[in-house]
């Protein structure tokens, strides 16, 4: 028998399952480090499928654009083993289930999926179940996911038929569906690859070869470990904690992956196959904004123009200056050519409640030199008596969005909030999601705590890091004298340090942006995918994935 062509089938791979940081605690991937490493391997594409999340989706689309990568978009979704809306003991175990993105169409479904996972499916995990799959199909390619995916556990639990009608069943809904394969020093895997690779013969149904990718490198096994840890609040020393299996689920090589896959050979085709089939292209920097709404027959231009007359009359009273009259007719027209009116009659809108609630607020920045909006009153500083520029804050030439920065009285801001929501619509409204890193005080007590250290020494060191911002292990290592020596002379603390410092800076947790409030023109959900607020005065709110 001839050996297989490595070398051709090398360029014949592309990794289609992949878990960033976004994939919090588990994944420990950075999306830079990782599209650089998949461009110094010689790969052309690469795919993205973080649990139940589309929250680095856009940053890894840039930048894998940027690094000449096609980037692939993807989830790795939970599926409920019944209803999404179920809610019983056998429901903490959902199936798992990778779609990944074959053109715009599939892009919207995958939003409307991770929303509805979220709002609607939420039981431990964000959860889709085959009603919302029947709804959402069109435009995604579907892989049966890890040992956990469905086919796979019922193959495991020797229940092949019914692992053969549940295989039938997305071959027929998706079309493109594929049965995964994977290669990992776990006991049973093989025998379970026999099963799908045996269904698949049987039904017509492709495998594809895949990696479960949750680090870049392969010694970077060590610290997914600890942030599995660290989610699951276990230490490194404890043989029955969650954890993986070994040290191979990083982003191989396409040599690496041929040479485990020789004797599937389309297993590593089908993943070719599946990336022409992806092509989505994003469309950045159009507008969707808000619209109030107007009086009968008047455009927002209109409206806005007509509001701005009203307000000069009663800033200047009797007289109003030419300089003034010169300057509005000027800001309007630019507003008209921009086409922002509706911009500053959403904020017109937002202000007038604000004040005729008695709920303090105020204006930063650029926007006090706009005559507009001292005329609607948004603003109470007169940009001509100060001599401000108006193009500091819109010019035609750059047609950018203007940056018109509300405060609101903190303890009332919930209020505004709820005025926005019920008046463009709770569908159009949503807060943003921030993310919480791994500062150098908190990943050194993470990593105390999952290295299994007494409490009392890790927050000696803790202690010894400086306040300051930006600052970084690094740089404490170097402003303390004292916390060098001790990670000089004592090989506890230097293993604390330096597994800390590994971690520092990767996402951790994710909270909702202390400002940011997001108003669509459309369903927020036809641009970005939402879920839950858990926490504060804002609790059952919608907040985009995507950061601000």
């Amino acid at each position: 028998m001839t050996p297989p062509d490595l070398s051709l089938q090398s360029s014949m791979f592309t990794h289609l399952h992949v878990h960033t940081e976004h994939s919090l605690l588990d994944g420990f991937c950075r999306i830079e480090q990782l599209v650089l490493r998949a461009k110094d391997l010689g790969m052309d594409s690469l795919a993205i499928t973080d649990h139940g999340s589309l929250s680095g989706i856009i940053d890894f689309y840039l930048k894998a654009r940027e690094a000449g990568i096609k980037p692939i978009i993807g989830c790795e979704f939970y599926v409920a083993t019944a209803s999404r809306k179920s809610r019983t003991a056998a429901d903490k175990e959902p199936y798992h289930l990778v779609l990944l993105v074959k053109d715009r169409t599939g892009y919207q479904n995958l939003l409307k999926l991770a929303t509805k996972a979220q709002l609607e499916g939420f039981y431990y995990k964000p959860r889709v179940d085959r009603e919302l799959l029947k709804e959402y199909h069109h435009g995604l390619i579907a892989l049966s996911g890890c040992l956990r995916g469905e086919i796979s556990r019922l193959v495991s639990e020797g229940r092949k038929g019914e692992a053969k009608e549940s295989a039938l069943w997305y071959k027929n809904l998706f079309g493109d569906y594929y049965l995964e394969i994977q290669r990992h020093p776990i006991p049973e895997i093989e025998q379970i690859n026999q099963g799908l690779v045996s269904i698949g013969d049987e039904l017509d149904i492709p495998v594809v070869a895949t990696n479960d990718v949750h680090y870049i490198d392969r010694q970077d096994a060590r610290w997914q470990d600890m942030l599995l840890c660290i989610q699951t609040n276990a230490s490194i020393h404890d043989e029955r904690r969650l954890k993986m299996a070994g040290d191979t689920f990083y982003l191989r090589s396409p040599e690496e992956m041929a040479q485990l896959f020789s004797d599937i050979p389309q297993a590593l085709e089908n993943t070719e196959r599946i990336a022409r089939s992806c092509n989505l292209d994003l469309e950045f920097g159009r507008l969707h904004l808000p619209e109030v709404d107007l009086p009968a027959g008047k455009t927002g231009d209109d409206y806005l123009a007509e509001l701005c007359w009203q307000g000069v009359s009663q800033r200047y009273q009797d007289t109003i200056p030419g300089e003034v009259e010169t300057r509005l007719r000027y800001e309007l027209e630019v507003v008209r050519k921009t086409q922002f009116a509706h911009y500053f009659l959403v904020v017109w809108d937002i202000v007038s409640f604000a004040r005729q609630n008695n709920i303090l607020c105020g204006v930063r920045g650029s926007a006090a030199a706009s005559l507009i909006l001292y005329c609607l009153g948004i603003t109470d500083v007169d940009p001509l008596e100060h001599r401000l520029v108006f193009e500091r804050f819109l010019n035609v030439e750059r047609k950018e969005m203007p940056d018109i920065d509300l405060d609101f009285q903190d303890d009332r801001r919930d209020e505004v909030i709820s005025y926005v929501a019920n008046r463009y619509g709770h569908d159009h409204v949503a807060q943003i999601i921030t993310f919480g890193t791994l500062g150098a005080r908190a990943a050194l007590r993470d990593v105390g705590r999952a290295l299994g250290m007494p409490y009392s020494q890790v927050d000696q060191v803790a202690r010894l890091v400086p306040f300051g911002v930006g600052m970084t292990i690094e740089r404490a290592l170097q402003e303390n004298g004292e916390l060098r020596r001790i990670y000089e002379e004592d090989s506890t603390i230097r293993e604390l340090v330096d597994s800390a410092t590994k971690l520092e800076g990767i996402a951790r947790h994710a909270s909702t942006h202390a400002a940011g409030i997001v108003i669509s023109k459309e369903s927020l959900v036809e641009h970005v995918p939402l879920q839950l607020v858990s926490k504060g005065e804002a609790k059952g709110m919608a907040m985009a994935q995507f950061g601000m």
